[in-house]
């Protein structure tokens, strides 16, 4: 269908998911849906991404239910290989943004993002879509995927879309499945960490170390949290900045109990040589 669709100078789209669907993967469709005929979207939990104490045996995987959200959604194709056919006997070839691989989730996850470029290069070679689709949860996964995309000449626009959320602020993702009562209630410390950065830079704060503190201290007054890293990075090259005065990323990870989860909030200025900012949560 896409190489047909090309042809028929049609605009094909693509939902790259490891399945487990909420209302975030759903958000993405409905954007894809609206600017791309014929739209495919995947289903492949990738084992190449999971290191070897991680979560792939047990991710959550609902195929059916899955395959019925994605056809209610609209969805043209549903691609969904097993590991035999996007990896083959002896397969030896890997994708690697250097550099940014290796910082935050690289450094806490070795070997994952070599995983997810290599897996999105491979479903961007059998799809050839002219638009594929990303969150922007994940937002370090979405620069690099940029990056690849852009140095490898990839003939596909990179699609960033906003965090879709909880009621109570969380951040939909397939690991909350994973929480427990208790659990699920605490990691709303996520959004309040956010929010107190939001309101700290909204009041004039611009030192990233004064923003950290202020982030810490409310991570640091949930007793379920344990922070894997709290980060004011810069959002091209994901290095760390002493203040923020252009587009930057607020990023955490933090464990309740085994369930390792990430958010982040994106500060751009409002306009150049303005000191007022803009806040994407």
């Amino acid at each position: 269908m896409a190489r047909q669709g090309r042809a028929e100078g049609r605009i094909i789209g693509l939902v790259p998911t490891m399945g487990a669907l909420h209302e975030g993967h759903l958000s993405l469709i409905a954007r894809a849906k609206k600017e791309c005929s014929p739209l495919i979207a995947s289903i492949f939990v990738n084992p190449k991404q999971f290191g070897p104490k991680e979560d792939f045996a047990k991710y959550p995987r609902a195929f059916e239910s899955d395959s019925e959200k994605l056809k209610q959604a609209g969805v043209d194709v549903l691609f969904a290989p097993d590991d035999a056919e996007i990896y083959p006997k002896e397969f030896s070839t890997y994708v690697q943004v250097e550099g940014l691989s290796e910082k935050l989730e690289g450094r806490s996850r070795p070997g994952h993002f070599r995983g997810v470029t290599t897996v999105v290069m491979k479903l961007l070679q059998i799809v050839q879509p002219h638009h594929a689709y990303f969150g922007r949860k994940d937002a370090q996964q979405a620069r690099l995927i940029t990056q690849m995309a852009r140095d490898l000449n990839v003939d596909a626009e990179i699609v960033v879309c906003p965090i879709v959320r909880e009621s109570d602020g969380l951040a939909l993702s397939s690991r909350n499945v994973y929480l427990n009562p208790e659990e699920r209630k605490s990691a709303t410390v996520l959004h309040r960490a956010l929010e107190v950065a939001k309101e700290e830079l909204a009041s004039g704060v611009r030192d990233a170390l004064q923003l950290k503190d202020a982030i810490q201290r409310k991570l640091g007054a949930e007793r379920l949290a344990r922070v894997d890293y709290a980060e004011i990075v810069d959002a091209e090259s994901f290095e760390p900045v002493v203040r923020v005065s252009k587009a930057c990323y607020v990023l955490l990870a933090v464990f309740f109990g085994k369930t390792r989860l990430i958010d982040n909030l994106y500060v751009e200025p409002k306009a150049p040589d303005v000191d007022e900012l803009v806040f994407h949560l």
